[in-house]
């Protein structure tokens, strides 16, 4: 039996509660497994010499062709996704009647999450029965990823849309997340780093392992002196993480140094036979502040991460 429930709540199909589920770019996964999973994103918005470029996965720019120019020293700009775009996004599910939930790029990385909510707000103005709900999963590149496999995963098995937030809120600080990257003037560039730090940290060739805190922002953890040991440090970290539960999906995430990201495969195999790895293309949002070759890592850990 189809049972119908269009009132700005939620609709049951079969007796289980039906929901979309939304993201945006950052999530750093495959387009095509997005649309497989019925998932649909908002794209996030680069800009190269007053050209913008759209974060859609590489459909209209390619990836490699902007990891060679930020190889280069290009530095782009980045942009958040304004109120007026998540308004549009948003109401086309909302008109229809159907509950919505977007799970979104660290709030603590970007204003976007802000306007995302705003965007939600002025829905229920006009849409008071509506059911939107907003997830900041804390989280950047093939994190936001790794916790959206988590929201397809609970939402195939019938979780209902409530179960799914209690999972998050619960569950979304277990997200182990490392970063490093090879070339410190990107983050001089973006504000994380100083000048000083950035260039002493060049001539000696140091390779920042960062992380991301509780609250979603960037931080550093460690400096390691060679591209070698950041990339076995990254793969230890995962081996560490993940030993409560080995057979769990792995993301590793890379903005162009694809042989980087195998040897932090290979380190996390050799240690974990079977382990679920895949490798994915970090987007244009991400790279622009890390430039060329930064590789990072994600699993769910047992613990939340302080």
């Amino acid at each position: 039996m189809v049972l119908l429930w269009n009132e700005f709540r939620g609709t049951f199909i079969g007796g289980h509660e039906m929901y979309q589920i939304l993201t945006d770019s950052e999530c750093d996964l495959p387009a095509k497994f997005l649309e497989e999973n019925n998932v649909k994103a908002i794209y996030f918005h680069t800009e190269i010499d007053g050209k913008e470029l759209v974060n859609d996965f590489g459909k209209s720019y390619s990836l490699d062709e902007f990891y060679e120019q930020i190889k280069a020293g290009v530095l782009p700009s980045t942009t958040q996704v304004n109120v007026g775009e998540y308004l549009e996004f948003f109401k086309k599910y909302v008109e229809k009647g159907m509950a919505i939930v977007y799970v979104g790029f660290s709030g603590g990385l970007s204003g976007s999450m802000s306007s995302a909510n705003q965007a939600r707000e002025i829905l229920l103005e006009d849409f008071p029965e509506a059911d939107i709900r907003i997830v900041d999963t804390l989280a950047a590149s093939g994190g936001e990823g790794r916790l959206l496999l988590e929201a397809i995963r609970l939402q195939k098995a019938g979780a209902s849309l409530d179960d799914l937030i209690s999972w998050f809120d619960k569950n979304k600080l277990r997200l182990q997340q490392w970063f490093t990257v090879d070339n410190l003037t990107y983050l001089y560039h973006g504000g994380r780093i100083s000048r000083a730090s950035a260039t002493l940290g060049t001539l000696l060739k140091v390779k920042p392992l960062l992380d991301v805190d509780p609250a979603g922002k960037l931080r550093f953890v460690s400096k390691i002196r060679t591209r070698k040991k950041s990339l076995l440090t990254l793969a230890q970290k995962v081996v560490t993480a993940i030993q409560s539960d080995p057979d769990q999906p792995i993301i590793i995430t890379t903005s162009g140094d694809w042989e980087a990201a195998e040897t932090v495969k290979q380190h996390i195999i050799n240690k974990v036979p079977k382990a679920d790895i895949q490798i994915n293309p970090i987007g244009m949002t991400i790279s622009s502040h890390t430039g060329f070759g930064c590789v990072a890592v994600f699993a769910l850990g047992s613990q939340a991460r302080q």
